[in-house]
């Protein structure tokens, strides 16, 4: 089966809403999990996608935070939690999702700031994302530049 656009599109904006969640209430993964298929229509989402991402940013969450970390005008506490939420996931992306662009992450990343964050919270992820980026895939960014 390909995975389309789209249903990447849709696990990224559940597991957005997922980590949110697991943020705010402090709920077991797989209890958000569940809860997640069972309120929501996840048969245009590409699940093994959005399942990755919950449960590999908990797994990997000090080295996903402190990646983006050194970039922030603040502490990660301090960040509001949909921005929270996006800079861990979409770090958690470029960390372990090589077979995903960069560009590709950063402006999902930037759609779903612009749809649930706050007033130009999208502005901000752009920037922590491009410097993150620019970290982790420097081979990527570099080559990208150049074309």
């Amino acid at each position: 089966m390909t995975v389309t656009a789209s249903a990447r599109r849709k696990a990224r904006h559940y597991a957005m809403q997922a980590l949110y969640q697991w943020h705010m209430a402090g709920a077991s993964l797989n209890t958000i999990e569940a809860e997640f298929h069972a309120d929501n229509d996840m048969s245009k989402a590409d699940v093994p996608y959005f399942r990755d991402l919950l449960h590999g940013v908990a797994k990997n969450l000090d080295r996903v935070e402190g990646a983006f970390a050194p970039h922030l005008d603040r502490s990660v506490d301090e960040l509001d939690p949909v921005s929270r939420a996006l800079l861990r996931m979409s770090t958690y992306e470029l960390l372990h999702r090589v077979d995903v662009p960069y560009k590709v992450v950063i402006n999902e990343a930037i759609a779903l700031a612009k749809k649930f964050g706050p007033t130009d919270a999208y502005k901000f992820i752009n920037g922590i994302l491009d410097k993150t980026a620019a970290d982790l895939r420097a081979a990527e960014v570099a080559a990208d530049k150049k074309a």
